[in-house]
């Protein structure tokens, strides 16, 4: 039944696991594990940097990011949703000991260029050095335009700071906007990350791996971060199993996000006409805007009571926490599409809320 929790929740294919299977091996800490290196090359190659590191999870290459950009007592701006801030454990404050200064976000996910440039510091002893700009794409499923990262670039190049993307789906974001820029995905994510400093890449997410993350900077930066890595714990051995479903995901999954998309939309979409035309919906469940692969619908308290059980009995798998509204508390319900989500389970998964709504 379908699982709508992640997209991390993704199996391997078997031609992925044949891929691991037949992968040749090294021994990753001294540097000579043959089927990593040729992932991070790939991934670098692909991406417009000089190099990359693998790392077991997208919480691990951020903070890598973060501690090799920042020193003890320096700063980096973040958004208040951003993955960095609130759900890595404040790694970066604990381990990293880099003070986050949070900004809110906007309706679209951006931060205001105006609201980072005024964040940073002056070069006073009085205040933590401000050192880093951190910008996540996607957030939440919203799509940060080309034009923004742009922005964000320039504005940190001349303010003299370091800029790093948490791009856990950046993928999503490359495919939804390279038709809008005529382009490929592929060159669309190069262009996402010029003049970034550093990027965080999930392979465990849309891109269907069971593990691993990439982080991609220049020479010097990377060789910083191994050396993070290390303190963190991360250095792995035979690593080449797992880089192996990181090379064919690059090879073989960017394109095929795009159906996770037309999914998503059709779910929103389908979501939306039961809400108006079943009574027992109408006025509490509302369906908000989808980009990528990730729906959120806010759904009354007493109505989730009731729905959320049922569809868990029936299979479907959500995530769902509390939220507070402006017209008072809800139930956010998470809906995420991925490679095992197909148009079949988008279509079992309404008729099952209409035979609830009937019941109802």
């Amino acid at each position: 039944m379908p699982d709508f929790r992640s997209d991390t929740v993704t199996q391997p294919s078997v031609a992925m696991k044949e891929r691991m299977f037949n992968a040749a091996l090294g021994d990753d800490v001294f540097n000579d594990d043959p089927t990593t290196l040729e992932l991070q090359r790939y991934a670098a190659d692909m991406l417009g940097f000089e190099a990359a590191l693998f790392a077991p999870s997208g919480t691990q290459t951020n903070l890598i990011a973060m501690m090799s950009h920042c020193q003890r007592g320096d700063e980096a701006i973040v958004g208040q949703q951003w993955h960095t801030y609130k759900w890595e454990g404040g790694g970066m404050a604990v381990l990293g000991s880099i003070q986050p200064q949070p900004l809110e976000l906007q309706s679209d996910g951006t931060l205001l260029l105006s609201d980072i440039a005024a964040a940073i510091k002056p070069d006073d002893p009085h205040f933590a050095r401000t050192r880093l700009i951190v910008i996540e794409n996607t957030i939440g499923g919203k799509v940060l335009p080309l034009s923004y990262m742009r922005d964000v670039a320039a504005l940190a190049k001349d303010k003299g700071l370091a800029c790093h993307i948490d791009g856990a789906r950046l993928m999503n974001a490359a495919v939804v906007l390279a038709p809008q820029h005529n382009t490929t995905p592929q060159q669309m994510v190069r262009w996402l990350c010029t003049g970034f400093d550093s990027v965080s890449l999930c392979l465990s997410k849309g891109l269907g791996c069971p593990v691993g993350s990439l982080l991609l900077g220049s020479a010097n930066f990377i060789a910083r971060a191994k050396r993070v890595r290390k303190m963190l714990g991360g250095g792995m051995r035979q690593t080449g199993i797992l880089a192996a479903a990181g090379l064919y995901a690059l090879e073989n999954n960017i394109n095929r996000l795009a159906d996770d998309h037309a999914n998503c939309q059709r779910l929103a979409d389908g979501l939306a006409v039961l809400a108006a035309q079943l009574p027992a919906l109408q006025g509490q469940l509302s369906v908000l805007p989808v980009q990528s692969n990730i729906l959120f619908t806010d759904i009354s308290l007493e109505l989730a009571e009731r729905l959320l059980p049922y569809l868990a009995e029936c299979g479907i798998r959500l995530t769902s926490s509390n939220y507070q509204s402006t017209n008072g508390a809800i139930k956010r319900v998470r809906w995420v599409c991925h490679l095992q989500i197909s148009s079949a389970d988008i279509e079992q998964t309404l008729q099952h809320i209409t035979d609830f709504a009937k019941l109802n």
